[in-house]
């Protein structure tokens, strides 16, 4: 996982220094952002943040480590060819498919409404919807003074304000209503900072809206059994 995308963000910014490109918007992840255990929780996530390498390793957790170094690696290599770059860096993403097949964000949410899962797990989340990525990524490529990263997210929320959410929207689907690990305390969402973007004027779809295309698109799918 970590090797392809490294060599694969690299190849891709070759080919567009080799073709003239003037800029390039590259889509990162919250994943080369978010994972340091070791961050105070009274510290908003903004652009300067990086996830804990370290702690990628020892949890084993290669998709966030890839992605962080991929993106690391990238801004080494614009700066040491002068080519300008701007990242997109967003979070877990929600909203209508276009492809055929499902994918890990949209089973987030299918789980849910489906009832294969019968309560929800004491964790917080950053959301954005795919149409928001989409408009972002134009709004960095087309406007002259963009630089450096911005984060996409709308809000951070924990997994119970989501069922919560869907339960208030779709009462006919079997919404867990309980925590997996309720002897614990719940965790509070983190603070992040989407500032640049909407310094912008980038205005966000709600989590609600989100949710709620979302559940539309795999009822025309007939993905809810």
């Amino acid at each position: 996982m970590v090797d392809p995308s490294i060599q694969g963000t690299l190849n891709v910014l070759n080919a567009a220094l080799l073709a003239g490109v003037r800029r390039v918007v590259m889509t990162s992840s919250i994943g080369a952002v978010a994972m340091d255990p070791h961050r105070d929780p009274d510290v908003v996530v903004d652009e300067s943040c990086w996830s804990n390498l370290d702690y990628c390793k020892e949890t084993k957790n290669w998709y966030c480590y890839g992605k962080a170094v991929a993106e690391q690696a990238a801004w080494d290599f614009a700066k040491e060819k002068n080519l300008d770059l701007v990242v997109l860096v967003p979070s877990l993403v929600l909203g209508p498919l276009l492809q055929p097949a499902m994918n890990a964000s949209t089973f987030h949410v299918l789980k849910y409404v489906s009832g294969s899962a019968k309560t929800y797990a004491n964790l917080v989340q950053a959301y954005v919807d795919v149409r928001d990525v989409a408009k972002a990524c134009i709004l960095l490529y087309e406007t002259a003074s963009a630089s450096g990263r911005y984060l996409c997210a709308e809000s951070v929320a924990h997994r119970g304000e989501v069922c919560d959410i869907l339960a208030e929207l779709y009462p006919q689907y079997p919404i867990p209503r309980k925590c997996s690990d309720a002897k614990q305390p719940k965790l509070e969402p983190y603070r992040l900072s989407n500032k640049r973007l909407r310094d912008m004027g980038f205005e966000f779809i709600s989590l609600r809206k989100s949710l709620q295309d979302t559940v539309i698109n795999l009822q025309e799918r007939n993905a809810i059994l």
